[in-house]
């Protein structure tokens, strides 16, 4: 996850200080600074109560709503990092018994991961707990606080995904 390097408004250029910008600077390193705290939670507790890390807590998690497994590429994308770190990851996991590599039927050339008995256990020993993590983590926020939260998210999340407007729209070409 990336980091901020500045998190106070004094550590930004003069040009950053003012107006609509300032604003929206200063919400930035707010969600990227609650992300940050709620994530180091997260891992310190993945670590004290189960011994594991988030990234091996992630690909269970995916693999766990994938019952035929996923590919290597899928796995990658879905966690958002690159195919040498899965597959770093896939082989340690692998060596534990946690999870499976078998070469995909529909297509030879390639390889599905999948949970092994012993990975669904492991994940579905974690995913309550984390789950619960989570909750309290949240609990300084209503039920319509957190409703409110994940609409407005989700709405800056669709608007940031969305094509830029073409600036130039309503001027001679």
């Amino acid at each position: 996850m990336a980091r901020a390097s500045a998190t106070r408004t004094e550590a930004l250029p003069d040009d950053a200080r003012g107006g609509e910008g300032r604003d929206a600077l200063r919400l930035w390193l707010r969600l990227l600074s609650t992300a940050n705290l709620i994530e180091n939670q997260v891992r310190a507790r993945l670590r004290d109560q189960f011994a594991s890390t988030l990234p091996r807590f992630d690909l269970l998690a995916q693999l766990d709503h994938a019952p035929h497994g996923l590919t290597m590429g899928e796995l990658s994308r879905r966690l958002m990092v690159t195919n040498g770190n899965v597959t770093g990851l896939v082989a340690r996991l692998i060596r534990e018994g946690l999870v499976e590599r078998r070469v995909d039927a529909a297509d030879r050339r390639s390889a599905r991961v999948r949970l092994t008995a012993a990975g669904r256990r492991a994940f579905n020993a974690m995913a309550p707990v984390h789950a619960g993590w989570i909750d309290r983590l949240f609990d300084g926020l209503d039920a319509a606080q957190r409703a409110q939260l994940a609409q407005l998210l989700g709405t800056l999340k669709h608007t940031i995904g969305a094509p830029a407007p073409d600036k130039r729209e309503g001027r001679d070409k």
